[in-house]
């Protein structure tokens, strides 16, 4: 689907503000799809092979040294006596299992030894040689292993296409609410992406999101929200289409630059269409007007701290009364699919089905002293005053 194409009989153009990174890398090659959990940080490959390599010279050196020091009973066909080049040479061709045989253990202690020390050393030689074949190989059946494990695992998660500015804002607030990096799926293009987001503990799936194969690996066919995050409208609209045809139940949300192109958005499946550069004009907007009222909208989107704005169910104590009634400070009552306001008549009284959007003081971190920065005081709407 381009910037003209039809949508249900009608032609739209999509504003096309800029070229984002996401549509840029699809367009020039096929980025390779895959999955990568997260995982803990290992030591690099150099510092892997330097760590055997020392071992393998550790295990060779105290070999020399065990034959260079009971070298009387070991006999040289050539002059009848060892010294260290011919330890240093009997434990190389020892240890690598070659054995030629010009050089051997003939009295008694000499031969215990070999069974007792050298033996083992050979052996741990060895496992230390194809340690990095082995590793691989326990690796890669782990790693499938864990794959299996998270797919079957993974029920009602949140799909979030996009890793930038507003993908991470997007999931610290829902890592706020109480979500858990587990139930937490990112999709990029750019590996170097989901790298950074499996070092802070989220599972990324590689890959361009508008193909439907890329969002199948990260199982949206099963997730219960999906955040689209991209830098480009026309990149959003393909990825919402793409996702509501996965997906029928699935609540999806996505960010526009331009306002005109949230139209197409809400068509092409999203639920709800945030404009990022509208919103945030109005914020500025505002803050010019009113700098406190400004502070209070910016605490009310940022969870954890401060004042938080909440949608929960209305609770069988608070059902048949008006909204004014409620402990709580609610502005807006969403009964089916209408959204009332705290002052529309309709609202009250509330029933058991309703859920209500609440303004609450967010709970301080364990161990802090407060619960964020200082706010202006925030009056409380007439309804709600004594």
């Amino acid at each position: 689907m381009g910037p003209g194409d039809a949508v249900d009989g009608r032609v739209f153009h999509v504003k096309l503000p800029g070229h984002d990174a996401m549509a840029r890398r699809a367009d020039e090659h096929v980025v390779p799809t895959r999955v990568m959990l997260p995982r803990r940080v290992v030591d690099g490959p150099a510092r892997q092979v330097g760590k055997r390599l020392l071992m393998a010279l550790l295990v060779l050196a105290a070999t020399v040294l065990i034959v260079w020091l009971d070298r009387a009973g070991y006999n040289d066909n050539a002059d009848g006596k060892v010294d260290l080049l011919d330890a240093v040479y009997y434990a190389t061709v020892t240890l690598s299992t070659t054995g030629y045989g010009d050089i051997t253990p003939y009295s008694d202690g000499a031969r215990l030894i070999n069974v007792v020390l050298v033996t083992p050393l050979r052996v741990m030689f060895l496992i230390i040689l194809v340690g990095t074949t082995l590793e691989v190989l326990t690796e890669r059946t782990r790693e499938d292993f864990r794959l299996k494990r998270w797919r079957s695992n993974l029920r009602d998660h949140t799909v979030v296409v996009g890793f930038g500015t507003k993908g991470r804002s997007a999931i610290q607030t829902l890592c706020a609410t109480g979500l858990p990096k587990e139930q937490i799926v990112i999709v990029d293009p750019a590996s170097k992406v989901i790298e950074a987001a499996n070092a802070e503990g989220f599972t990324g799936v590689v890959g361009d999101a508008t193909r439907s194969d890329v969002l199948l690996r990260a199982e949206l066919q099963k997730a219960r929200q999906v955040i689209i995050a991209t830098q480009r409208d026309d990149t959003a609209v393909l990825v919402a289409l793409t996702a509501r045809q996965l997906n029928r139940g699935a609540k999806i949300v996505a960010a526009v630059r331009e306002e005109e192109n949230a139209p197409l958005l809400r068509q092409s499946g999203a639920d709800a269409v945030i404009t990022s550069a509208s919103a945030a004009g109005r914020l500025l907007g505002l803050s010019v007007l009113s700098p406190s009222a400004g502070t209070v909208m910016e605490d009310l989107i940022q969870q954890g701290s401060g004042l938080d704005l909440v949608e929960r169910p209305v609770i069988k104590a608070e059902v048949g009364k008006n909204v004014r009634e409620t402990e709580d400070l609610v502005v807006s009552v969403l009964r089916g699919h209408r959204l009332l306001g705290y002052d529309d008549p309709a609202a009250s009284p509330l029933q058991l089905t309703d859920r209500v959007i609440t303004i609450v003081r967010a709970s301080p971190p364990p161990g802090s002293g407060s619960s964020g920065p200082s706010l202006p005081h925030l009056p409380m709407p007439p309804h709600h005053r004594p």
